[in-house]
């Protein structure tokens, strides 16, 4: 079974290249470009894995992470934040949301793709 990932950014190059990216790596991707679209993706698709910016309009990322955390039938959904803020306390903050993993942008592409494989349990 093919892993489905929900790539929730409101860069649209950064969307592009995300879905460009693990499409390649034979993934199934989901897009959302805002917190709520986020949200609504994760309760309809079920992703195995979310790639959550935290500057987003509607619904921070922060926010987003919450919800999700806080619904019982997502608690499997892993969550690897993305983003521009790598302040030490903006990844305790999103942690301690429940955030399983946190990478700072920019990232490197080999890296992002080692990081969703191991997330997901697979090998890259």
């Amino acid at each position: 079974m093919t892993a489905k990932i929900l790539v929730a950014d409101d860069e649209p190059n950064i969307v592009i290249s995300l879905e460009f990216l693990l499409k390649r790596e034979g993934y199934t991707v989901v897009i959302a470009r805002d917190g709520q679209e986020a949200l609504d993706a994760i309760a309809k698709e079920h992703p195995d894995l979310v790639l959550l910016d935290v500057m987003m309009p509607k619904k921070t990322g922060f926010e987003v992470c919450q919800e999700v955390r806080a619904n019982d039938a997502l608690q499997a959904t892993k969550i690897l934040m993305l983003t521009a803020k790598g302040r030490d306390t903006d990844v305790a903050k999103g942690t301690a949301l429940g955030a399983d993993a946190y990478m700072t942008k920019p990232f490197a592409t080999k890296e992002l793709v080692q990081k969703v494989a191991d997330m997901l349990g697979l090998t890259a």
